[in-house]
């Protein structure tokens, strides 16, 4: 598929044919219900017996259940040209708004693709400083829009030629195809809905075949790309044509805003803030706020960061398994495929994390986990990890109450519960050694998620500056006490932060006595009473110890060195500290 026969394809043809088999299965359904009224309804009414009548009436049968079949195999043509007409509409689409976009920035495509632009800053045609980001952009937007007219194209020819020799053969007359036809081609319509069983999805997706598998990819990107029980793999192709088509829905709605109104109304004495602007201001620093942290993430597959960490050539690669723009955002991105890799970890962070710092900082985070995971590796081990960074929920920010409650947790905590079932379900091979992490509040929604049915599908627990999880016992976590980690800095002021109570004029003095390991969520992780592993980290101060523990430009001592110990499956080998 080239640019100019997408560009100029009458797609309108595609629809005109499929009318036209709507007619046909309309004429056909009327012939099938006259052989009902003036011959089958006839001959049960003669009260005809006899071994002939027997034979007549199991060939007369079998002719009506071929009727049947044949109807409905005329119906699966003109539901085939539907979806046709649907792809190819969406790719034709795609293009046309990516050669437009290309005119608005002056930039000229040529037949084959390629793009030129004025470089000449005194020139009427100048394309601008950021013309070469502009174009790689575009580029991939007329490929991938070429991509998805070429799939379009070979699954209407392959799903038609099925139906084309059913016909010729007369295999299309056996109810047994024609079910397994219209089983395929629902399979095409029901997407699960989300937060259906993991494993109930993965058998769904791979009841499809690869034709189909791809086709959901093109047609349905948000669904399947945030799905749980679909393979990373398929996540992650999904999700990046997602990003692309959030970021320009957000560019759309920040240029249908048009231009802000004055800020004032009123003159001299009597001017005030204009109430059309404040309604325009807060439109646009919401979705301005999304599209940055889109955008931050697009930069970041492009390899636009850290020496091109994530990008194109990224070792280990960089897969989205999850974006969205429910409630602040959603971002999930893993360095390496957490369905191949013997090692996954999965961190949730917590205090003002934000979409725009899955691109930045927090990715990095995530690789520094990957990395002191892989240097932990036995010796006579082969590296195999996969680290996940997940903001799969709206983490509480610091201009808000939320973090002093549990609600934003319980809820993250369920999808997380969801994800990590999903990651179980999709493996391939042997089971993955799992890890969940949670830092900050995010520990929180790691305690949420191990109170569900089944409890939460890992093999270690991290909990690093934690306010707490939610329960008392780290036993209550549903894997062992053994196997809950948790690393504390000694000024780490969130890590600190006293129970309720203990804000209660005239009662701290007997909280103090009857739960002295209080913290604001639970008894405090890293206390003697929690009865979990604590791990040796560096005390830090009070302004730097809570972002300290993932080793950000080498601080937390023996910290990440730990953390990557457990991920690795090596736990028993980490530099431990007396609890507090």
């Amino acid at each position: 598929m080239d640019i100019k026969t997408l560009h100029d394809a009458d797609v309108i043809g595609i629809i005109t044919a499929k009318n036209a088999f709507d007619t046909l299965a309309t004429a056909f359904g009327q012939h099938k219900d006259n052989w009902q009224t003036e011959v089958i309804d006839r001959l049960n009414r003669s009260q005809w017996t006899g071994t002939a009548a027997g034979h007549a009436q199991a060939r007369i049968q079998l002719l009506e259940n071929e009727l049947q079949a044949a109807q409905q195999e005329i119906g699966l043509v003109s539901r085939a040209l539907q979806d046709a007409y649907d792809g190819f509409a969406a790719a034709q689409s795609h293009l046309i708004s990516a050669l437009d976009d290309a005119k608005t920035h002056k930039l000229t495509v040529a037949a084959d693709g390629g793009i030129t632009w004025d470089n000449d800053p005194n020139s009427a045609n100048f394309a601008g400083t950021d013309a070469e980001n502009q174009a790689k952009q575009i580029q991939a937007r007329i490929t991938a829009a070429l991509n998805e007219a070429d799939h379009a194209d070979q699954t209407i020819n392959t799903r038609l030629a099925h139906l084309a020799t059913n016909a010729s053969s007369g295999t299309g007359l056996d109810s047994a195809t024609v079910k397994a036809d219209t089983d395929a081609a629902n399979a095409l319509q029901q997407i699960p809905a989300a937060g259906t069983d993991p494993n109930s999805v993965k058998a769904w997706w791979n009841g499809l075949t690869d034709a189909q598998q791809q086709r959901m990819i093109l047609n349905h990107p948000d669904q399947v790309g945030n799905l749980d029980g679909i393979p990373a793999a398929a996540r992650n192709q999904a999700n990046r044509t997602n990003l692309k088509n959030l970021i320009q829905d957000r560019q759309r709605q920040i240029a249908d805003l048009g231009p802000a109104p004055a800020a004032t109304v009123g003159t001299g004495r009597f001017i005030r803030p204009n109430p059309a602007y404040t309604e325009w201001k807060a439109k646009r620093d919401a979705l301005q706020e999304k599209l940055d942290g889109f955008q931050s993430i697009q930069d970041r597959l492009d390899g636009k960061k850290d020496g091109g960490a994530g990008g194109p050539n990224s070792d280990p690669p960089l897969l989205l398994l999850g974006i969205g723009d429910q409630g602040q955002g959603r971002a999930i991105v893993s360095w390496g495929d957490p369905d191949k890799a013997r090692n996954v970890s999965s961190l949730v962070p917590g205090l003002n994390s934000t979409m725009a710092g899955v691109g930045g900082g927090d990715a990095m985070t995530a690789k520094r986990i990957y990395d002191s995971a892989v240097s932990s590796a036995g010796p006579n081990e082969t590296p195999s990890v996969a680290s996940v960074f997940w903001l799969g929920y709206d983490a509480p920010q610091l201009d808000g109450p939320s973090v002093l409650t549990e609600d934003r947790a319980v809820a993250g905590g369920a999808d997380y519960n969801k994800f990590l079932t999903g990651l179980r379900a999709t493996h391939e091979g042997a089971p993955a050694h799992m890890t969940a992490q949670g830092h900050s509040y995010g520990s929180l929604v790691v305690g949420k998620a191990t109170q569900h049915p089944g409890g939460l599908p890992v093999d270690d627990i991290v909990l690093v500056g934690s306010p707490g999880v939610g329960v008392d016992k780290a036993t209550q976590l549903g894997i062992g006490a053994d196997h809950v980690y948790v690393g504390t800095a000694k000024y780490d002021p969130v890590a600190d932060a006293p129970s309720p109570g203990m804000l209660i004029p005239g009662w701290a003095a007997v909280e103090a006595i009857t739960n002295p390991d209080g913290s604001w969520h639970g008894t405090d992780p890293a206390s003697e009473s929690f009865g979990g592993q604590r791990f040796s980290v560096a005390d830090g101060t009070i302004t730097d110890s809570h972002d300290n523990y993932f080793g950000k430009h080498g601080a937390g001592g023996d910290s990440l060195p730990n953390i990557g110990k457990i991920v690795s499956g090596h736990g028993n080998t980490i530099t431990r500290q007396d609890p507090r």
